[in-house]
């Protein structure tokens, strides 16, 4: 039964994420592009916001780059650069530690600002909540990782689950037996990252996959109308700011 299980949550489960990922965000994309957003509260306790998704977001995308490339690169190419396990093991424990605590501070200071300021959590829905304590969860697991992966400064440890990763995306079908005997805080690292990955079209983590790229060739200015009633008199030298982002052939922030 236990066999079993591990084969199911490591060998099959891993597709079904990435699949509801994929097509999730698809038809959410194109059925509900108006909730394709994050919704802002910025305009309450900001200065915690700030902080917070700074340290989130460059830790966050640190670790997912960190990740992809450590578990997804064939180790022949690692070999090829005399890159030994050793030294990305350390590498892996070095970086993704910083980068770790600097995202689970972020995470910690968003969630708190998100689940006890009444304000901000009278506006948020249960998916909002929900993914930042996921998050917060998984971060935490991440950074426990840690002490058991300095005991295994050789990098065999590694070398499993890089050898799983890769076998997923091949389709190796066995590869949920790479990781049989890998400690119950990587396995419940890896199941709740698969959690996130199954999640992430119903939650507002969809705008990782939004990058403003249209913005490089848009016009060199956008019209901006007043809001003045219909009739009422401009006051004396002001200048429409539509005519000004005119003038200056540059765009005024949207409001």
């Amino acid at each position: 039964m236990a066999s079993f299980m591990h084969s199911l949550v490591f060998g099959i489960y891993p597709y079904i994420a990435l699949a509801v990922l994929a097509l999730g965000s698809i038809v959410r994309y194109d059925r509900e592009p108006y909730t394709w957003r994050t919704g802002s509260s910025q305009l309450l306790r900001r200065r915690q916001l700030m902080w917070g998704s700074v340290l989130f977001h460059a830790g966050v995308l640190f670790i997912f780059l960190g990740h992809f490339v450590g578990l997804l690169t064939p180790i022949a190419i690692f070999e090829f650069f005399g890159v030994s396990h050793t030294f990305k093991q350390i590498l892996a424990i070095t970086a993704g530690g910083i980068a770790g605590l600097s995202a689970f501070i972020g995470a910690s200071m968003l969630a708190h600002r998100r689940l006890f300021d009444p304000r901000i959590r009278a506006t948020s829905s249960f998916s909002d909540s929900a993914i930042i304590c996921i998050l917060w969860l998984q971060l935490a697991l991440g950074l426990s990782t840690i002490p058991v992966s300095m005991g295994h400064l050789d990098g065999e440890e590694m070398v499993k689950f890089m050898a799983w990763a890769q076998g997923i995306f091949t389709f190796d079908f066995s590869a949920s037996t790479y990781i049989a005997g890998a400690h119950p805080i990587f396995k419940a690292h890896i199941f709740l990252g698969l959690t996130i990955f199954l999640l992430f079209p119903f939650t507002r983590l969809v705008h990782m996959l939004s990058v403003p790229v249209r913005y490089m060739w848009r016009p060199g200015y956008q019209v901006v109308r007043s809001r003045r009633p219909t009739g009422m008199a401009r006051p004396a030298g002001a200048v429409h700011q539509a005519d000004t982002v005119r003038q200056a052939g540059t765009a005024a922030p949207a409001e």
